[in-house]
């Protein structure tokens, strides 16, 4: 199956992700992408690497496609609804990334009805993500289709019906990247505090984060037994789980998910 005609207006990171794994997948073809960038370098770059169709204008490259994305900053959005308000065709599918831009702002914004909003997160750029999202009723069942197999490629998706969930996953999925990764560098720092070499502490790091999650994945087992499974009574792994309970390490993490949530509902408002 392939996704059609694709524009996206924002050539940046997370744009190019999707724009990427579109191709490597053989979801679309270079002819079938256009891309609105209004930085000329970076249009000059997007067109060497993959040989799409660049314009400044957001208007320009959305014409004709089936699916217009909105890979853009939140602070751009105001010009860039006003340059597409108009253009756009009612069948022509709308599907943004942009955080904290709720349905109504995009559909008044745009004149247009049939929007997805998606909230993807940064390991999407090795099709590794998971994307949150949502449509409104004017999105058809194809175009719902298409939308999966465009999500899929960055890694696994899961619709929602309500938009409030956008909210909550910006907090948990989308965000949630920083935290592990945050994570990642403090297990590296004890590493070297208690005298590893730097980089066997950070070969040891990642392989732990990314083998636990593959292991809980796999074995479908609630978190807890797994950690019980590692904790032997009176042990190392239990003597070093009182000092992060004693350092409110679980409620810790969950006020920070709970300050993003407000964040970004703050954002939409």
């Amino acid at each position: 199956m392939t996704v059609g005609s694709v524009a996206f207006i924002g050539g940046g990171v997370m744009g190019e992700a999707i724009l990427k794994s579109l191709l490597g997948k053989g979801l679309a073809k270079p002819a079938d992408i256009s891309v609105a960038e209004p930085v000329e370098s970076r249009r000059k770059v997007l067109e060497k690497i993959y040989q799409v169709r660049t314009v400044e204008a957001p208007h320009k490259a959305a014409a004709g496609a089936q699916t217009v994305v909105l890979s853009i900053k939140p602070q751009n959005l105001p010009e860039v609804m006003d340059d597409l308000k108009g253009t756009l065709n009612p069948e022509q599918l709308v599907l943004s990334i942009i955080a904290g831009a709720t349905i109504k702002t995009m559909t008044e914004g745009l004149g247009h009805e049939a929007v997805i909003r998606v909230m993807p997160n940064t390991p999407a750029q090795i099709g590794e993500g998971i994307s949150v999202w949502t449509a409104t009723e004017a999105v058809s069942k194809e175009q719902q289709a298409a939308a999966k197999e465009l999500l899929a490629a960055l890694g696994q998706e899961v619709q929602v019906d309500h938009e409030h969930y956008l909210d909550m996953a910006t907090a948990l999925s989308g965000s949630g990247p920083a935290y592990v990764f945050l994570f990642i560098e403090a297990l590296i720092d004890a590493g070297v505090h208690i005298g590893m070499p730097r980089e066997m502490a950070e070969r040891l790091a990642l392989q732990t984060v990314l083998g636990s999650a593959r292991f809980a994945q796999a074995s479908g087992q609630h978190p807890a037994q797994l950690r019980n499974m590692v904790t032997s009574p009176g042990g190392t792994t239990a003597e070093a789980l009182l000092e992060l309970e004693s350092g409110a390490f679980r409620a810790t993490i969950i006020r920070a998910v709970e300050a993003a949530y407000e964040k970004s509902r703050a954002l939409g408002r």
